[in-house]
């Protein structure tokens, strides 16, 4: 089974601690270490999460899955509008 993924309270406080470790001279590599991912993953969070509050990343992921559902149904409309022009359209 693979693992569980990062809640962003998880990641915020994560990238807080590295930034700890920064700051107290170590290098990006062994800071992603001792936060327990790779540099990779400290760098895509950082891009995702970097300067956020836990509120607004929670607001984030919210607003990032409202998209979805909202996109999923416009598609759904669209795909109805068109078959109801090809059915009054007579070409069935």
């Amino acid at each position: 089974m693979g693992r569980q993924p990062y809640k962003p309270e998880q990641i915020i406080s994560k990238l807080r601690e590295a930034e700890i470790l920064l700051s107290n001279g170590q290098t990006i590599q062994t800071a992603a270490r001792q936060i327990g991912v790779t540099e990779q993953t400290y760098y895509r969070w950082r891009k995702e999460y970097g300067g956020m509050k836990v509120d607004q990343a929670k607001r984030l992921k919210d607003v990032e899955k409202e998209n979805v559902r909202l996109r999923k149904l416009v598609a759904d409309l669209s795909l109805d509008n068109a078959i109801l022009k090809e059915v009054s359209r007579g070409n069935f």
